[in-house]
């Protein structure tokens, strides 16, 4: 309960702030414009939307989980709020996992806001590029089609910024800032190039230390690319939820808890005083 308590004041707090308004108003500018840019894919230009906007909202998101969790749980540690909040019936424990859920809190709602202007996107460019490039006229089924199709991405880019959450609160408890976001930025691309790393040494096209790096990225750091649905998307394959989005959750718990254990015991032992 007293951590439901700080998870929604953190969310509050996550809402009101400028950047969250700054994201969503540049993020929601980008998805608008780009439903007229024409990308010159012969009337494929909703294939690249489709890519597009699924990683506008996941980069503007994962940035304002950054930021958050840095000026929520850094910023009350440095700035000694932290132990007038612990000297309270409050443990450590209930600290960060009420940070991690109103954190959590925030991006959703940046998400939905940015998810359903997306999917309004979606909606309006397939039968826009229609008329475009042949000048006939939609179905609506299909249009909803269209709409279903990202759903599944849009979940899983949900899932991955929830990853980078934990690690970055994670991180926060013995880091600043902008050691925070350096750091949570090199996990991003790592851990989207850890498989084709792997698959290189695999190949045996590298030297064994470059090989031995590639595995311990690999094994240690979580396989962002698990969740990178956008070229997926954009070929018009449609993702099972029960095959693959439901599997992608319980990776997603289960490294979202490693993480907070891991906080746990970087955290239990910080001076705080």
């Amino acid at each position: 309960m007293k951590a439901i308590t700080i998870a929604l004041a953190t969310a509050k707090e996550a809402i009101r702030q400028p950047a969250f308004f700054v994201m969503a108003f540049f993020a929601g500018a980008l998805l608008i414009v780009t439903i007229f840019v024409s990308y010159f894919t012969f009337g494929e230009d909703i294939k690249m939307y489709k890519d597009t906007g699924l990683t506008t909202i996941s980069f503007f998101c994962m940035l304002l989980a950054l930021l958050t969790a840095s000026s929520t749980v850094a910023d009350e540690i440095e700035g000694k709020t932290a132990i007038t909040l612990l000297s309270k019936p409050i443990n450590r424990r209930q600290f960060i996992i009420g940070k991690f859920l109103g954190i959590e809190l925030g991006v959703l709602a940046l998400y939905t806001i940015l998810g359903a202007l997306f999917a309004a996107g979606v909606w309006y460019k397939y039968p826009y590029d229609m008329r475009e490039s042949a000048g006939s006229v939609v179905e609506s089924s299909k249009q909803w089609a269209q709409v279903y199709q990202v759903l599944p991405g849009l979940a899983l880019g949900f899932f991955e910024v929830s990853i980078l959450t934990a690690i970055s609160v994670a991180i926060s408890t013995r880091l600043p800032m902008l050691a925070n976001l350096v750091v949570c930025i090199l996990i991003f691309f790592l851990g989207h190039l850890s498989p084709v790393l792997v698959e290189v040494a695999g190949q045996g096209q590298v030297n064994d230390l470059v090989s031995f790096m590639a595995k311990l990225f690999a094994f240690a750091l979580p396989s962002l690319e698990f969740f990178n649905a956008g070229p997926s998307i954009s070929t018009g394959a449609l993702i099972p939820w029960v095959g693959y989005v439901l599997p992608a959750l319980g990776y997603c718990v289960l490294y979202c808890g490693a993480a907070l254990l891991f906080a746990f015991l970087l955290f239990e032992d910080r001076d705080l005083a």
